[in-house]
């Protein structure tokens, strides 16, 4: 891996963590701020720091050779026109092969692993290292949240309600993921056995998992309609899956993500 990105309270942190996922030092990495952190107005809307911490490219050094012995000129077998026409159409079918499978992206599974989970299936616990974290951040932030968590067989779920429910969530929840990152790696820092975190508001998760269905199915509609592909707005993993799964079993419809994080996103086609 050659770069990482990463949230952070600050710069610094967020650097930090890069650091320890590449596992390098300071002076090997070249750091690019994406988003500079804000305290808000008076702690609402706060917004983390993330960076984008890339390896600094091996210096090649250059031998200076005074002499230079060149190869004699080897005869070549006259090629004929037509065959070497047959060897370029040959080459430019394989390249435009080439380049269709780089481009095309599996479809996943129809038991997509998404974050929306089965509050039913969880027991409702009082305290847990993932609230303790919660809480102080939340605090840190200025707003003014309740939570209550539930938990599971390598799951913990904690959901937050009260009057600044809509700062922590953030424009299309990037706030929320953030946060439910920053929570995850601070649960699995010592722990033997992953634990998957789940961390919503106002129960924005299938909120915006619902909201992604209906958007995914009237741009199919659009695409069987006009016969042109569609291509979406920049998405996190999770919601590229949504839009993956949704239009998975659609007889006329593929779907491709394309583009490198965090400016990845879903391109929506007729198949062919």
């Amino acid at each position: 891996m050659d770069y990482s990105e990463k949230w952070g309270v600050d710069v610094e942190e967020a650097v930090k963590l890069a650091l320890i996922d590449l596992k390098v030092s300071r002076d090997e990495v070249e750091v690019i701020v994406l988003e500079e952190p804000s305290k808000g107005f008076f702690g609402i809307g706060s917004k983390l720091a993330k960076v984008r911490v890339e390896k600094k490219k091996p210096e090649i050094k250059e031998e200076v050779i005074d002499e230079v012995v060149k190869p004699e000129p080897q005869k070549t077998a006259a090629v004929k026109p037509q065959a070497k026409e047959r060897r370029n159409d040959k080459k430019k079918s394989r390249d435009r092969k080439d380049r269709k499978v780089k481009e095309e992206k599996t479809v996943p599974e129809t038991n997509i692993n998404i974050e929306v989970v089965n509050k039913d299936e969880l027991k409702d616990i009082e305290e847990h290292e993932a609230v303790t974290f919660l809480k102080e951040i939340t605090e840190k932030m200025g707003l003014s949240l309740n939570l209550k968590a539930k938990a599971g067989d390598g799951i913990v779920y904690v959901e937050m309600d009260g009057k600044d429910s809509g700062t922590v969530i953030g424009k299309r929840g990037q706030t929320l993921d953030a946060i439910q990152y920053l929570t995850s790696l601070v649960v699995n820092k010592d722990s033997e056995k992953y634990i998957k975190v789940v961390v919503d508001a106002e129960n924005y998760r299938a909120k915006r998992q619902k909201t992604l269905e209906q958007l995914a199915n009237r741009l199919a509609a659009k695409v069987i309609k006009t016969r042109k592909h569609v291509r979406l707005e920049p998405m996190n993993p999770y919601e590229r899956k949504v839009i993956h799964a949704t239009l998975q079993q659609n007889p006329h419809i593929t779907t491709r993500s394309e583009g490198d994080e965090p400016y990845r996103r879903v391109v929506i086609e007729l198949k062919k």
